[in-house]
């Protein structure tokens, strides 16, 4: 996708972006940092999310939105909404906005030079055959858990990009290989 970039410390950064950053990109941060922990990715990387515009800024994320997702077993009562910054540009590998007006948002804000990917979180999942999350601040629960779906969905599609270019970093591999002959050494007991 792009030239690794990774932060100082060596970790890949990923930043959701959505219009007021209670909604959408809250959810997707929330399922892509409990998948990337399940995936035993996250101490690798630096999650967040942001919005386009500042209405919320400091808020809990929607009450709707932390509620379908703790049905699924996703805690967003920790985030608070912030506004997109320049900055971040440079702070993140991949910036993925939930739709085509987030997107156009982000590319306007792209600073001359920035090699990071910028794109749809729904990029990665080209199987749904959609390619914008819809805002579901104004409609009914459904819309909360179509979110939900479809960012899932597009999230197991970004670990599988997030693996493949962790496991391209030779440190990786080394700490990998270690880890391997760990565990054929001492084997866990059953």
């Amino acid at each position: 996708m792009s030239d690794h970039r990774d932060d100082a410390d060596g970790r890949l950064g990923v930043l959701f972006v959505c219009m007021g950053n209670i909604c959408r990109s809250p959810t997707a941060e929330g399922v892509f940092r409990r998948r990337a922990e399940d995936a035993g990715l996250l101490h690798r990387l630096v999650v967040d999310s942001a919005g386009t515009h500042g209405y919320h800024e400091g808020c809990p994320p929607d009450t709707r939105a932390i509620a379908i997702a703790r049905r699924r077993g996703y805690d967003l009562a920790p985030l608070r909404a912030r506004l997109l910054l320049t900055m971040d540009f440079q702070r993140f590998d991949y910036i993925l906005g939930m739709d085509a007006h987030n997107l156009r948002a982000m590319q306007s804000m792209r600073p001359p030079g920035q090699t990071g990917y910028i794109g749809r979180l729904l990029d990665f999942a080209p199987q749904l055959g959609v390619t914008d999350i819809e805002d579901p601040y104004y409609a009914g629960e459904r819309q909360f858990e179509v979110v939900l779906d479809q960012v899932e969905a597009a999230v197991d599609g970004l670990l599988v990009e997030i693996r493949r270019r962790l496991l391209a970093d030779p440190e990786v591999q080394a700490r990998a290989a270690s880890d391997v002959a760990a565990s054929q050494r001492f084997p866990r007991k059953r």
